[in-house]
């Protein structure tokens, strides 16, 4: 809290895995720009905004707050993925890989959910 938002290592997780998201959604079919594509991203867009917007915040109720709706985002994002699959708009090698992105991020956020918590 207080750092550049830069310079947290959830931050650059949840960047790489936006840009894992918008790289893999520009292969998924046009008619689901308003669908799909669009929802996906904006989940996790909001993972990490709300890693950023957090970080400026002076008091640590409410970095750890808008670290619960990130979680909340990732989570969203993981059923995403599943859908993505299912529907056969990504392999299972690139829904391996987002998955597994998005656990390093997950683990991250509740890593530091527990820092500010066990230090406030």
């Amino acid at each position: 809290m207080g750092n550049k938002f830069e310079e947290l290592d959830v931050y650059k997780e949840a960047h790489l895995l936006v840009l894992k998201i918008y790289e893999i959604t520009e292969k998924f079919p046009k008619s689901e720009s308003f669908g799909l594509i669009s929802q996906i991203r904006r989940a996790g867009v909001s993972v990490v905004a709300n890693i950023v917007e957090g970080n400026t915040r002076s008091h640590q109720k409410e970095f750890i707050q808008f670290l619960y709706i990130s979680k909340g985002s990732l989570e969203e994002i993981k059923y995403y993925f599943i859908l993505a699959l299912d529907l056969k708009y990504i392999s299972r090698k690139d829904y391996d890989k987002l998955q597994e992105q998005a656990e390093k991020v997950g683990k991250m956020l509740s890593g530091l959910i527990k820092y500010w918590r066990n230090n406030s």
